[in-house]
């Protein structure tokens, strides 16, 4: 029993800390490279099958797709944070009300999230989406399906969560890549062979979802888990839900105000026309995979820090955050400088073939352009994310909310509403800016906080207790 729960957790208070936090960001990196993968075939399907009217209408859609997602998924972020504080404590009792609690717990936000997302979204997007009318009726077409299978994905996240909080990346990673290739065969029948229209992609990603969160319940049933579920056991226990919740709401809050940012800034790319969408819907898909390093390290160092604070090893968990910080940031420099090079290579991947020349030079110069303006400051995307998660890791998830909500959102909306209300500045050009500028200003609130506050740069024992 002891060999097969070490061979299905990763104990991150003891041992080589890069060799660690490798091995557990690795299949991380991957689960999100076949997620990005499936992501990017399944738009290259739908632009190819039905066009680039569809292609925009679901690219638009990420920003609103991602405000009322990411909400709820805070949660299970939040329990994370409980679960794998309980796991470098070695209190499994505690761990195992925090695991049932937050099971339950997401059910109730699934079921509430799909009735929501189902009756509220096709409304919003016709009123304040600012699309054009050929990619509304897609638009609308795609999000009334999709939010109601949003159960599964939030269970999917919730089980991941579980499985993450314990060092068991490896485990979500095979899920996906079952969940990746079933959405990419299911896209295939369903466009490519029985032409049906845009909804059926959203039908394709459901079904996969629905599987994942089945096949990783089906392994949280499993006796022999330290981890394991039981039935009879599901239900909330009143202190645990506030602790999860402490740290869940402030990160789903602030998810879902940079969603809510980014929904008025998508209405405002909308506003210069079909061809400004479906280069930003291009640049969004490729961007998606400079977020697979970022994602991978923040999730590590997060569950890193975490399970140290919980073992009391307050000099590994900075050492573990140090390191953390270091490959993100490299890395998504990595992929911005490829990115500024090849751009217009990347953006006409995803470009119809029925499309005029006139019109495809212009998708690729619209692309292009916000390429360059974005993609050399990815080192700064990289850092506020990653401060974010040493916050989140540590119990502090408050202060990423504050941060992000005030300049990510408040600052990041005020910005775009002035510029597009000036004639001298109404240029997609500025729209585009207002990435990097956030990304900076955040960064440099959270480095201040990061090195003046010694609370967290030495993880004061006074401080986390």
């Amino acid at each position: 029993m002891e060999l097969e729960n070490k061979k299905r957790t990763l104990d991150m208070t003891k041992g080589n800390i890069k060799k660690i936090m490798l091995i557990f960001a690795l299949p991380i990196f991957l689960s999100s490279l076949f997620q990005t993968l499936y992501s990017s075939i399944d738009s290259l399907i739908v632009s190819k099958f039905i066009g680039n009217n569809a292609f925009s209408s679901i690219t638009s859609l990420n920003s609103l797709i991602f405000m009322f997602n990411s909400f709820f998924i805070g949660t299970s972020l939040g329990a994370g944070v409980v679960i794998s504080r309980f796991f470098g404590a070695k209190n499994y009792e505690k761990m195992s009300v925090a695991i049932h609690t937050n099971v339950v717990l997401g059910l109730i936000f699934g079921i509430l999230l799909s009735s929501l997302g189902f009756f509220l979204l096709p409304l919003i997007v016709e009123r304040f989406m600012n699309l054009d009318p050929e990619i509304l009726v897609y638009s609308k077409q795609y999000i009334s399906v999709y939010f109601i299978g949003s159960i599964f994905n939030i269970m999917y996240n919730t089980f991941n969560g579980i499985l993450n909080a314990v060092g068991n990346s490896k485990r979500s990673l095979i899920y996906l890549i079952i969940s990746s290739v079933l959405n990419i065969i299911l896209d295939l029948i369903f466009i490519g062979i029985f032409k049906w229209s845009v909804w059926s992609a959203a039908l394709a990603t459901i079904i996969s979802q629905f599987i994942s969160a089945l096949l990783a319940l089906i392994h949280l049933l499993k006796k022999e888990n330290i981890y394991h579920l039981e039935l009879k056991k599901l239900k909330i226990d009143k202190e645990i839900s506030k602790e999860i919740l402490k740290y869940g709401i402030p990160t789903g809050v602030q998810n879902s105000v940079i969603g809510f940012a980014n929904v008025l800034i998508q209405s405002n790319i909308n506003s210069f026309g079909g061809l400004a969408t479906a280069a930003c819907g291009s640049f969004s898909k490729i961007e998606s995979y400079v977020f697979l390093p970022v994602t991978s390290f923040t999730m590590a160092i997060s569950t890193f820090i975490s399970q140290n604070l919980g073992a009391k090893e307050y000099q590994r968990a900075k050492d573990g955050a140090r390191f953390g910080i270091t490959m993100s940031i490299v890395m998504a420099e990595s992929f911005g400088i490829l990115l500024f090079i090849f751009a217009p290579m990347f953006i006409k991947i995803f470009i119809n073939n029925n499309e005029s020349i006139e019109n495809v030079q212009k998708i690729i110069e619209i692309g292009t352009t916000q390429s360059r303006i974005e993609s050399l400051f990815f080192l700064f995307l990289a850092l506020s994310h990653s401060l974010a998660s040493v916050f989140r890791g540590s119990g502090k998830a408050i202060i990423p909310m504050v941060i992000m909500l005030s300049v990510w959102c408040v600052f990041r909306s005020i910005y775009v509403t002035v510029m597009m209300s000036i004639p001298a500045t109404h240029d997609i050009k500025f729209i585009f800016m207002a990435y990097p500028l956030t990304w900076i200003i955040s960064s440099i609130i959270y480095t201040i906080i990061y090195y003046r506050g010694r609370w967290l740069h030495y993880f004061d024992k006074k401080e986390i207790d």
